[in-house]
């Protein structure tokens, strides 16, 4: 019955061909009857009749979705994201699940828990949730109540970072691995490490790749989770979150831009704040627990904002320097991000000698940028355009490195308030001699 309704709609739009609402409900059909190729050629028709349609670009997503074009449908989705409605959400959702994208999936999952606290979906649970474990009744969290994920990346996955890898493979993974040896060296596992840098670089992933490495959980932890209004609950949720930590190790408990709930004391002029730093500090210190096994990685774009006290034995006692990744890096990187898209001679050598001190997050944005290009020619065109390197390298053009901003004020301090050596690597990384 569909199919023939579809026919004579069809027929009608032969004779009405500008008739947009028509050929909405004709490509509607299509998905219905799982006929995705021919629903996006509808669509793309209202689009070039509708410019801008939403109705068209999410039916558009949808299609890609089911026909396994993830990191297209993502790019429709990021476009239109302050127009989504709950079913496209979790369409998003689960496409950057399918992309290996999970913090960002985490992200857009917990935006809509927060308009739709009840919602569950089995699988993107199933991707992002751990399950609960057993708990004191009078816990203020459960475990489940967290976002406590197995990351299946590891060391491998991470291109560069040899140092960074090294630093936390002497911390954390080789007293997991060879426990008796450090024992006779009165060296325990665990302890805090803080990874500074430009932002974009790869401090989140390194982390998430570390829990890999090591077969732990990881907890990503941001200033939200842990402030409240009601006075003296936010130490409360700090020490419960480090307790959740504890309890399921071994574990890697990660806190981003920490610049913001470890800044310095004699900045603050709220009590509040300075109790809530106080409360962290005695975490670290694990007077009243045992944090061994329990890794705390933090990152921060500004560790010259970060209370001196932090950085003592036994608390963030490694100060590790993320520098944008090297140029094999990028190559990697390169590739990595095209991988399954549709390219043609493409250069990565080329492409990485020219992409000096750009992060990560930068390389992204280029490809990014490059394939909603190609989105805009195909359309126009009809058939897909493979990705070229000169494509890239004029994306290169509009997109500039972020990390230069970030190394224009890291050198004032690298100079002028490195009384410890602290800032050193920034210094070597610049070639700048003391």
């Amino acid at each position: 019955m569909s199919q023939d309704l579809i026919k004579s709609l069809l027929e009608a739009l032969a004779f009405s061909p500008d008739n947009v609402p028509l050929r909405l409900q004709v490509a509607d059909l299509m998905v219905q009857q799982k006929m995705y190729d021919q629903a996006i050629e509808q669509y793309q028709q209202v689009l070039e009749k509708s410019y801008g349609n939403s109705k068209a670009q999410l039916g558009m997503a949808s299609c890609y979705f089911h026909l396994h074009k993830f990191s297209t449908a993502i790019i429709i989705y990021e476009q239109l994201n302050g127009q989504l409605q709950l079913f496209d959400q979790v369409m998003y959702i689960k496409s950057l699940i399918k992309e290996n994208s999970i913090q960002a999936a985490t992200d857009q999952y917990q935006q809509l828990l927060a308009l739709h606290p009840g919602f569950r979906d089995e699988e993107i649970d199933a991707a992002l949730r751990m399950p609960a474990v057993a708990a004191e009744a009078d816990d203020l969290f459960n475990d489940g109540d967290y976002f406590m994920e197995k990351p299946s990346i590891s060391f491998a996955d991470v291109g560069g970072m040899k140092k960074v890898k090294d630093e936390i493979s002497l911390k954390i993974i080789q007293p997991l691995k060879n426990p008796d040896l450090y024992k006779a060296f009165g060296k325990k596992a665990g302890g805090g490490i803080l990874l500074y840098g430009p932002p974009g670089c790869g401090k989140t992933y390194i982390a998430k790749a570390t829990a890999g490495e090591m077969n732990a959980r990881f907890i990503n932890i941001g200033l939200h989770d842990i402030l409240d209004m009601w006075i003296g609950n936010s130490e409360k949720n700090l020490h419960e979150i480090f307790e959740m930590a504890r309890r399921n190790k071994p574990c890697v408990l990660f806190f981003d831009e920490v610049d913001a709930l470890g800044a310095s004391r004699s900045d603050l002029k709220q009590s509040a704040m300075r109790h809530v730093i106080n409360q962290f500090l005695a975490e670290l210190d694990g007077v009243d627990s045992d944090n061994e096994d329990v890794l705390i990685l933090a990152a921060t774009n500004a560790p010259w904002s970060v209370d001196a006290a932090f950085r003592r034995p036994g608390r963030f006692d490694r100060i590790i320097f993320v520098e944008p990744p090297d140029e094999k890096a990028r190559e990697e990187m390169f590739s990595s991000m095209l991988q399954g898209k549709p390219v043609k001679d493409i250069d990565t050598a080329k492409l990485a000698a020219a992409s000096g001190n750009y992060s990560g997050a930068d390389i992204k944005a280029l490809v990014d940028i490059t394939v909603e290009d190609k989105i805009t020619a195909s359309l126009h065109t009809g058939a897909i355009e493979p990705i070229t390197t000169k494509d890239i390298l004029k994306a290169l053009k509009l997109h500039k490195p972020t990390t230069l901003e970030w190394f224009s004020s890291a050198r004032n301090y690298a100079l002028y308030a490195n009384e410890s050596g602290l800032y050193d690597d920034i210094l070597k990384y610049l070639k700048i001699k003391k």
